[in-house]
């Protein structure tokens, strides 16, 4: 079921933001504007969850495809390097809310300073060049605001949903006791708001004590 779960978010992305820059008027008023411009921001958040759970391996068993969907994700997520995530992923899980997280901050944690920290460490070079390249591509057949509305900011606009719910809310201090061993905490027992807000990554200590348990099967497992 994981290789259908991806699938279904890379189409739903690929062909939500295709009817998007053809058809949807820039009309800050309209509502359907506000409407699909939150659907693209949870569609670019499903990319991202898809190559996390690649990265556990719980995509699909076969482990080159697991990995192709995991690299094609974080590709069309904001051109990030599939390898890198993986490799700091990895050490995220190793040592959470520590100075060996690459995902934590030990200085400030307030919201957008520590986004900031978060956010530098995958960004590349490449990255930029790969996403100013695909830009330039766009305006052969859109103008500038049109990929910037529809395409850029929803992606943007996803780095602090999968931050606030997947690193902010479920890390930062105080670290109570029963955050242990993972340093991490659950949002409240509710499995709709937890599926429209991060695709159950909300229940985050149930993530850390259980990896191998992809986000469509997280909210089995949450308990209180």
């Amino acid at each position: 079921m994981g290789v259908v779960y991806a699938l279904l978010i890379l189409i739903g992305w690929g062909t939500h933001l295709v009817y998007s820059l053809l058809y949807q008027q820039l009309e800050l008023t309209d509502l359907t504007f506000w409407i699909h411009l939150l659907l693209q921001t949870w569609l670019f958040t499903g990319l991202f969850i898809t190559a996390h759970d690649a990265m556990h391996g719980t995509v699909a068993k076969n482990k080159m495809v697991n990995n192709t969907l995991g690299a094609l994700a974080s590709m069309l997520y904001a051109g990030l390097w599939y390898p890198k995530l993986l490799k700091k992923h990895y050490l995220h899980h190793l040592h959470p809310g520590t100075a060996q997280d690459p995902d934590y901050t030990v200085g400030s944690q307030n919201f957008f300073a520590w986004w900031y920290r978060f956010m530098i460490q995958y960004i590349t070079v490449w990255q930029v060049l790969i996403m100013a390249v695909l830009f330039n591509i766009g305006l052969i057949w859109f103008n500038e605001p049109r990929l910037f509305l529809l395409w850029i900011l929803p992606s943007v606009l996803s780095t602090f949903q999968l931050f606030y719910f997947g690193t902010f809310l479920p890390h930062r201090l105080p670290h109570a006791d029963a955050m242990a061993p993972h340093m991490a905490r659950s949002q409240p027992r509710n499995h709709l708001v937890a599926m429209l807000t991060c695709y159950f990554f909300g229940y985050h200590f149930e993530h850390h004590a259980s990896p191998r348990t992809p986000w469509w099967q997280l909210y089995r497992i949450k308990k209180g």
